[in-house]
């Protein structure tokens, strides 16, 4: 539902005799949504909508190369995008995680670029020979600091697949490909020796990881 829908569903709801916050809980919305939608008048509403759809919004320099992200990995997530573009213009570019998700949601539903999900095939495999595996895989948390603030952290895991003995390093910055390499320099001395083989959790993560980093094995 757009603003201008919303604006016209409270008007309807409250003529029918729904209090504010009956209202509120109706469209799912806070009562601050309501009551700050009621203090515009309908043609006051129908300016502050078009000066919305004119507006200049923060990622719109980076319109194309999002598209660009979009269409080659149609299933990367807001999250995701973000990374890379802090990863990319971290010195330029300070922005949050709703308002990347809210322009990746646009862009998506302007474009008609539907979020797809690989999916994946479960099955049942015998344990191979100690030491002979390692599994591999990325992954972000978000955490309270002491002062309570919120914090991003990143991680990449290694677990031994027989023993599921694991090594993990943790970092407050997405991982960049030089981090990537000396990770698992460190598991390797952490596990005392190299595995025979290791298994990413997902076949892209290597070519193009969670963060933009463009981890290609030597050949």
């Amino acid at each position: 539902m757009d603003k201008w829908e919303m604006y016209m569903e409270i008007q309807q709801l409250l003529k029918k005799g729904f209090s504010k916050s009956k209202v509120a809980d109706k469209l799912g919305v806070s009562r601050a949504t309501v009551y700050r939608h009621l203090k515009r008048s309908p043609s006051e509403m129908a300016e502050w909508v078009e000066s919305l759809q004119t507006r200049k919004k923060k990622l719109d320099p980076y319109k194309e190369l999002i598209l660009n992200w979009l269409r080659e990995h149609p299933d990367l997530s807001a999250a995701q995008v973000q990374d890379w573009l802090m990863e990319r213009y971290k010195e330029q570019l300070e922005v949050g995680e709703s308002t990347v998700r809210a322009y990746v949601r646009e862009l998506r539903v302007e474009y008609k670029i539907a979020k797809e999900s690989s999916p994946r095939d479960y099955e049942a495999i015998p344990d191979s020979p100690l030491g002979e595996q390692v599994q591999v895989d990325f992954g972000h948390t978000k955490q309270k600091t002491s002062d309570n603030k919120e914090v991003k952290l990143n991680f990449i895991a290694f677990v031994l697949s027989n023993s599921r003995y694991k090594y993990k390093e943790w970092l407050d910055r997405p991982f960049t490909t030089q981090d990537v390499i000396q990770a698992h320099e460190n598991a390797f001395q952490w596990f005392c020796g190299i595995p025979g083989e290791l298994v990413y959790d997902q076949d892209s993560l290597i070519v193009v990881s969670e963060n933009g980093c463009k981890c290609q094995p030597k050949s």
